[in-house]
């Protein structure tokens, strides 16, 4: 029983600490971390835990995807979650045009989302045939939110899934391999424009206490 609690508190200690990080725990991104949520007794420690620092779990794509919220709403908080939010919408546009030239590229009906695979090579050599989709690139590369300076289609492209990995939308399993998968960040980014949809003529400010009442910051 002893092992089985310690277990347990270690289990706890780990994913709370990558929550507190601003980590979103998926699948895809940390198995270990995601099936530790999936034990009910883990998943109540690390509620427990949070709550005692005003913070709680939240969940998006259908549990699929967790992170951290807070529990209750003050001045700091909500000064807080405004700017996530702001930083957020501010990065929409360069990430809905990545999505877009991706799914563009790849000829796929469907948007990317947790656990699809991009073979960077493969994107590249359709990018670079395509003069309308280098000029895509070109324009995403250039965000601020990527910051490239670059006019090749190689640089370019591999600074922007450089990026995506620090922001944790994609991960790359393989060090030695150009290949990439989508993490459940960007499930979680579908419900954000869904919800910034939906609330379009609320300010800023109303959005991001919305969004904090509906778990999505």
């Amino acid at each position: 029983m002893h092992d089985s609690n310690e277990t347990v508190l270690v289990g706890m200690s780990a994913v709370a600490e990558l929550l507190l990080q601003g980590e979103f725990i998926c699948r895809t991104s940390d198995e270990e971390a995601w099936r530790a949520l999936q034990n009910p007794t883990i998943r109540d420690s690390v509620e427990a835990y949070l709550n005692q620092i005003n913070r709680t779990l939240s969940v998006a794509a259908e549990g699929e995807v967790f992170f951290c919220g807070y529990l209750q709403l003050g001045e700091k908080e909500r000064s807080v979650i405004s700017n996530q939010f702001k930083t957020i919408c501010t990065s929409l546009t360069p990430l809905v045009e990545w999505l877009v030239l991706v799914q563009e590229s790849s000829g796929q009906d469907a948007p990317l989302t947790q656990g699809a695979t991009i073979r960077l090579a493969e994107l590249q050599g359709r990018i670079e045939d395509t003069p309308a989709f280098r000029e895509q690139l070109a324009r995403i590369s250039h965000y601020r939110l990527f910051g490239s300076t670059s006019v090749q289609t190689d640089v370019q492209l591999k600074l922007v899934f450089k990026r995506l990995v620090e922001l944790g939308y994609l991960v790359k399993p393989n060090k030695e391999k150009q290949i990439y998968m989508a993490t459940g960040k960007l499930d979680y980014l579908y419900e954000v424009i869904r919800f910034i949809d939906e609330t379009e003529s609320l300010s800023l400010e109303a959005q991001a206490e919305t969004a904090t009442q509906k778990d999505l910051l």
